[in-house]
């Protein structure tokens, strides 16, 4: 690298996104993507060089310090290309249409993704992480440079045909034509499918890396109590139980990292994502439910607790992610090795803390330190350490707080601040879901001040949403996943404090969803509006991945406002999305368990609970507790008290208290059994009431 002045600042430097912040200073000339970046391109000719990755990735800060901080490769993509940096979590639109281009040519994809595009935003080349130079057989950056240079001035025609090639492929794909029935086995075809893909010892799915999967645990749960086979139940419980042991799951600060190296959950990629977190609180919340099992309530309490500690902003909105590295080392806030534990807790504690929490003198980590574990029984560790069990697990009680006191000591991992309204409706989801199981009021006060905050904060004049808020601004119009996962939180909120003002406002969102992202003549919705910037796709993202997909959490909110509302119009729609990608779904049942999690929800004939009773009436929180541990989790509840509107909800209608008294009523298609007196008659009639079928 040369000792050439640094400029003051490229055009990131007026961004919001932290993950463009961190490149403002490169030497390289980087644009957001916007219209200045791509009109240049076409008047100068050249190629863009796209960079998506996100502030968390551990090889996105490597390839920062390797290559963008590097002034000779800098001058090279300053001279020949327009630069683009991009932030995936800000334009998922944009990183799902060029992950396509990328597995394609690579046959796999990652970040930082690293994409070369014709001024007609075509791609001709791509790949993931590179190192500045030729080492261990990968193509340098540099001399990755120095070959498209030359492609694109001496062989541009076929870097051409490659980028139409390319863009129809996609484009093709984004138009096919999926519509059919679903299979009536499709379900059953389900679970065979995850039981193939189970790992019988560590739990999860497939081999390393492993990714936690919640959607398809959810799945499992219901797989259970849809056939009573105890081998769903024993996958997803195993999975749950080897997961909150491992690395992956913080063992001293609570919450999980994104997925794990091996196949043992022991080793993570340490970055911690606010949605992973959101998308397992309710797996162990409905865990705990169908076992009682109290480990499955502490983990996903201590996984709010978490959230409500690391990642809540003060205007109320939660943080996207916590960062893999501090120092410029991935991993190191998080792991220990035995000296640094003996000098926290001294020579004996010391000791006892490394073999519970499976600290070698080698190292299960990089430098001799380990990942802090819980593999090994308690009951194991005790008779190792020839200690009485109560003992050892007091001791370890009580050194957890010196151990994370002396942890917050070191250099904290950095926090992306920015707000997404995706990732928000989710962790909205999974504090009203805590507080209605684990009887939490301050998730259920947390949940409701990160809805106000999106909906006041990150609206546009007519309504719409932004998809992304920092530093006072709110911009980017809003994808599929905005929508979904918010209009999924808000009535989740409904169901944790009864306010129809949430109704109201799931109402007004899924109006927008059904007017500019709804496909009229296929079926399904579209990931961006009809009215989004123009790209070389339009696609629909219906499969799941690391985040369940829109269309198949919206399918869901569609059923559940039918059975709220008594309009069939949200059923058809709902059934529409389903059968639009039937044929792919029959096909791979795996990759859509948040929209068989909806066709679950119709099988079972899903139950209407009220409850009608005074606001605070301690018999209502009796019912409602009854209905929040009710195995029969395909249902929906309202209540009936002074602020209910039977215009907007007419299931409440003519089911008041009579005289004061709270009754509650189990009804399916708005047809209804007796009044019930009290939350044991509650009890039983959920229990009674019988699946309708499939």
């Amino acid at each position: 690298m040369t000792g050439a002045a640094r400029p003051p600042g490229n055009r990131l430097s007026q961004e919001t996104s932290p993950y463009l912040l961190q490149h403002s200073r490169n030497p390289v000339e980087w644009y957001p993507w916007g219209p200045e970046a791509l009109a240049l391109a076409k008047a100068a000719d050249r190629p863009i060089f796209l960079s998506i990755g996100y502030s968390a990735c551990h090889w996105c800060h490597v390839m920062e310090r390797e290559s963008f901080e590097d002034e000779e490769i800098a001058r090279r993509m300053n001279a020949a290309f327009v630069n683009v940096k991009v932030d995936r979590e800000e334009r998922p639109d944009l990183d799902e249409i060029y992950m396509k281009a990328v597995q394609a040519l690579t046959g796999q994809g990652g970040w930082p993704m690293s994409v070369f595009l014709t001024p007609d935003l075509e791609p001709f080349f791509g790949g993931t992480y590179f190192p500045p130079r030729r080492a261990h057989g990968r193509q340098g950056f540099a001399e990755l440079l120095e070959s498209i240079e030359r492609a694109w001035r001496d062989d541009r025609p076929n870097a051409l045909r490659q980028g139409a090639r390319l863009a129809r492929r996609i484009s093709d794909e984004a138009r096919q034509d999926s519509r059919g029935r679903l299979d009536g086995d499709v379900l059953d075809r389900s679970l065979a499918s995850l039981g193939e893909a189970f790992d019988p010892e560590w739990g999860g799915f497939g081999g390393a890396p492993k990714f936690p999967h919640a959607i398809d645990l959810r799945l499992l749960l219901r797989h259970h109590l849809r056939m009573g086979d105890p081998a769903a139940l024993s996958m997803a419980l195993l999975t749950l139980d080897r997961m909150s042991e491992g690395g992956i799951h913080d063992q001293l600060g609570g919450g999980f990292h994104r997925y794990s190296v091996d196949g043992r959950w022991l080793v993570p990629h340490f970055e911690k994502m606010l949605y992973d977190n959101a998308l397992l609180v309710p797996a162990y919340l409905e865990a705990f439910v169908l076992t009682r099992e109290e480990r499955f309530a502490t983990i996903a309490e201590a996984t709010c607790a978490w959230a409500l500690r690391e990642m809540l902003l003060p205007e109320g909105g939660f943080a996207s992610s916590q960062d893999a590295d501090s120092d410029g080392e991935e991993g190191r806030f998080f792991v220990w090795a035995p000296e640094e534990l003996a000098a926290v807790l001294g020579p004996r504690w010391g000791y006892h803390a490394a073999e519970w929490y499976g600290v070698t003198a080698e190292g299960t980590f990089e430098h001799g330190r380990s990942v802090l574990c819980r593999q090994a029984p308690a009951v194991q560790v005790a008779a190792r350490l020839h200690l009485p069990l109560d003992e050892l697990v007091e001791e370890m009680r009580r050194a957890r707080p010196r151990l994370l006191e002396a942890r917050a000591r070191r250099s904290a991992p950095s926090r992306d601040d920015k707000v997404l309204a995706s990732w928000n409706g989710l962790m909205i989801s999974a504090l009203a879901k805590s507080s209605q199981v684990l009887r939490k009021r301050e998730h259920a006060t947390a949940a409701g001040n990160a809805a106000r905050f999106v909906l006041e904060r990150m609206r546009q004049p007519d309504g719409r949403l932004f998809a992304t808020f920092r530093a006072e601004r709110a911009h980017v119009n809003a994808c599929l996943d905005d929508y979904a996962f918010l209009v999924a939180g808000l009535l989740d909120l409904y169901e944790t404090d009864f306010d129809p003002a949430w109704i109201r406002e799931a109402l007004a969102l899924d109006a927008i969803v059904e007017a500019r992202f709804e496909d009229s003549t296929r079926g399904g919705v579209f990931t961006t509006a009809r009215d989004h910037e123009r790209l070389i796709a339009r696609l629909k993202s219906v499969h799941d991945g690391a985040l369940p997909a829109g269309s198949g959490v919206h399918s869901m909110s569609l059923l559940r406002l039918a059975e709220l509302t008594g309009r069939r119009d949200f059923a058809e729609r709902a059934e529409r999305a389903i059968t639009s990608v039937a044929v792919l779904a029959n096909s791979r049942p795996t990759a859509f368990s948040s929209l068989l999690t909806a066709v679950d929800f119709l099988a079972a004939g899903p139950l209407e609970v009220v409850v009608a009773g005074p606001p605070g009436d301690p018999a209502v929180e009796e019912m409602l507790a009854a209905v929040r541990a009710s195995r029969r989790l395909q249902r929906v509840v309202a209540v009936s008290d002074s602020r209910a509107d039977v215009r907007l909800l007419p299931l409440l209608e003519g089911r008041t208290h009579a005289t004061g008294r709270t009754r509650a009523y189990v009804c399916r298609n708005y047809a209804c059994g007796a009044p019930l007196r009290s939350a044991e008659e509650l009890e039983h009639a959920l229990a009674a009431a019988p699946r309708s079928g499939g």
